[in-house]
């Protein structure tokens, strides 16, 4: 039997107890970072890289600069999304190079990323920042999809300091910030008190107006 989309989403929740004892299956995983590969963003321009963290040291100093949240070391994987500082002419001209390498050297390529240059480049690296962040983002909810496909428990989680992370993770340096955390593993049902509780969402009338 097929288990559908709104199945896998009612299915998934953010968990809040993980087994330390189970391990998500490296294909699994695989195909969650491939999911995040395939993520449409802004002009392509997939402005954020992804750590895959296990090492133990590192995910007992995240977990202190993230609240002693516990998923962090009870689960399997860390995933931390790092969007980049701002943009920049390099980091834009490789974009455009990726293109040309796929689709061929046309003018309108060019033409297309020397106008991004034009409009981010002169921009604040907050507003550039910001927006790099907001492309993680859309790479986190296909991740939180992507995890509840493969029936993989994650927990999405911004409470924690960024400044302390980037430095764990020596993100400065690269040029990255960090802007999400996402545990993923499996759920110990019998310890997670948000486990047997009903998943709670606005009803589609309140939510969604359709304009015709």
């Amino acid at each position: 039997m097929t288990i559908t989309l709104l199945e896998q989403l009612n299915w998934r929740y953010a968990t809040k107890k993980m087994d330390p004892s189970k391990k998500v299956p490296q294909e699994k995983v695989d195909t969650i970072i491939e999911a995040i590969r395939m993520t449409p963003t802004s002009s392509g321009t997939q402005p954020f890289e992804l750590l895959v963290v296990t090492n133990p040291d590192k995910l007992a100093q995240i977990q202190t600069a993230a609240g002693d949240q516990a998923q962090i070391t009870e689960g399997s994987h860390l995933l931390v999304f790092a969007a980049w500082d701002t943009y920049t002419a390099d980091r834009i001209d490789a974009v455009t190079n990726l293109n040309v390498e796929a689709r061929g050297d046309l003018p309108m390529l060019n033409a297309y990323y020397e106008n991004l240059k034009n409009n981010y480049l002169p921009r604040d690296t907050e507003t550039n920042f910001a927006h790099a962040a907001r492309q993680a983002y859309i790479a986190l909810g296909v991740a939180l999809v992507a995890a509840a496909e493969q029936e993989v428990d994650s927990t999405p989680m911004e409470g924690f300091d960024p400044a302390k992370v980037d430095e764990i993770l020596g993100l400065t340096e690269r040029g990255l910030r960090s802007v999400i955390l996402l545990p993923l593993g499996y759920r110990d049902a019998g310890s997670d008190w948000l486990a047997p509780m009903k998943k709670v969402r606005k009803s589609a009338d309140t939510l969604v107006t359709h304009i015709n």
